[in-house]
């Protein structure tokens, strides 16, 4: 089974939640036990898995990108100026693959799904995700 879920970004960095629709999918899917993939389609975008318990954890995630892959240095820059979006979806990575338990996503309590948008803000990004049966 496979659907897509369609995220806005309001900042150019941001970490948006994306883990209810991805249960939704899981539950629509009728998948017992198996694999979910979320893939991020977009090559400044990313998927991953991290706490959202506050706000601080996305904030010190991109804090952290950030200081780690500052902006305006990459020779992609000279193109149009996101050379350090690539580098950070790069990173990050484009998939998470979680797996399916009992038919629900087996995400920890703390664990929460992000769709990364390093290039923003944009409409129209999109994720999608696939579940896959066991059997």
């Amino acid at each position: 089974m496979r659907s897509e879920i369609v995220v806005a970004s309001r900042q150019r960095e941001e970490l948006i939640d994306i883990t209810e629709e991805v249960r939704a999918a899981v539950a629509a899917s009728g998948v017992g036990d198996g694999l979910c993939s979320v893939y991020a389609q977009g090559a400044t975008s990313a998927i991953m898995v991290q706490e959202n318990w506050d706000a601080s954890i996305p904030t010190d995630v991109v804090s952290c990108l950030r200081k780690l892959i500052p902006k305006g240095v990459w020779l992609h820059d000279r193109q149009d100026g996101n050379g350090d979006a690539h580098l950070k979806a790069g990173i990050v990575g484009p998939s998470e693959t979680i797996p399916i338990i009992d038919g629900t996503l087996g995400l920890s309590r703390w664990q929460n799904l992000f769709f990364c948008d390093f290039d923003g803000p944009r409409t129209g990004r999109t994720a999608i995700v696939t579940c896959i049966a066991d059997r």
